[in-house]
């Protein structure tokens, strides 16, 4: 066996296993520390790409549920708005029920009338004033006039994940009972008939947006699943396995210490040679 001063090969070798260890040891360190197995692209390039992949997805669609939280609660203020219209139909068609017969007198007619006029106005104030972020939600003066409004419920800009909801717009003069009165026998006998038509548009306009609202808890509840399953497959690339990750720390640990107990003995043999020398 050669004997070399020197060159410590052994010693070299050693060495360069110590550094292999540390380094391993120190990325055991990083992982339990941060939780993550990829904390930068270097510890996987293409499990990197595509974690941050998932990650923008997630990002998205997480607005992108916001977005639908925030359009149902849009049509809810105008599904309360078009409840309330409906209730005060009623009560007019009640007035002109009443009105229609000759159980009473024009005096009593002027009476129910007061009533029915505040009604008209009030029917038009909830209308206007039913307002959603400072938008008008439900009001104009023409018949079978829309508002139109586009959500957007997905991650992408493409037609299935934006949704156009279009609100019917009341007011007394787009339902068409602006110019009547209860004032005499056959003007709320033709009253009764123009608030009955009036019924029904607002009910049609109800149940359209149920609707849509029911459309958009369909679209939470499934952004909810997307969010879910996007967030396991993250993890599942991202995510340090903890069990694991002990284990090798545990390992790289026992290898650390006993690359320390090894180099002290290839530093330790040069020395040998001393005994040549006596």
């Amino acid at each position: 066996m050669a004997l070399r001063i020197n060159t410590n090969v052994a010693s070299i070798n050693v060495q360069r296993n110590m550094t292999i260890n540390n380094r391993n040891l120190q990325q055991s360190l990083e992982r339990l520390s941060t939780g993550y197995r990829i904390n930068k692209a270097a510890d996987d390039a293409a499990g990197f790409a595509v974690a941050n992949s998932f990650k923008a997805k997630i990002s998205s669609l997480r607005v992108a549920y916001q977005n639908a939280t925030e359009s149902n609660s849009m049509l809810q203020v105008a599904d309360g708005a078009f409840q309330e219209i409906e209730k005060i139909l009623v009560r007019m068609k009640q007035l002109a029920t009443q009105a229609a017969g000759d159980q009473i007198t024009n005096t009593e007619r002027d009476l129910l009338q007061t009533e029915f006029f505040e009604l008209q106005n009030e029917l038009d104030r909830i209308a206007q004033t039913s307002k959603y972020n400072g938008v008008t939600l439900i009001y104009s003066t023409a018949v079978d006039a829309k508002t139109s409004f586009t959500f957007q419920i997905g991650a992408q800009n493409l037609a299935y994940d934006q949704l156009r909801v279009d609100i019917d717009a009341v007011s007394t003069a787009a339902l068409k009972v602006n110019n009547i009165d209860i004032k005499g026998l056959a003007s709320a006998q033709s009253a009764m008939d123009a608030i009955d038509t009036a019924l029904t548009s607002i009910n049609n306009y109800m149940s359209k947006l149920g609707a849509y609202q029911n459309r958009l808890q369909h679209t939470m509840d499934n952004l909810n699943v997307m969010i879910e399953n996007y967030s396991a497959s993250e993890s599942a690339i991202r995510d340090a396995d903890m069990a694991l990750e002990v284990t090798k720390f545990t390992k790289n640990q026992i290898l650390q210490q006993a690359g320390m107990a090894m180099l002290a003995q290839a530093n330790a043999a040069p020395q040998q040679i001393l005994t040549l020398l006596r």
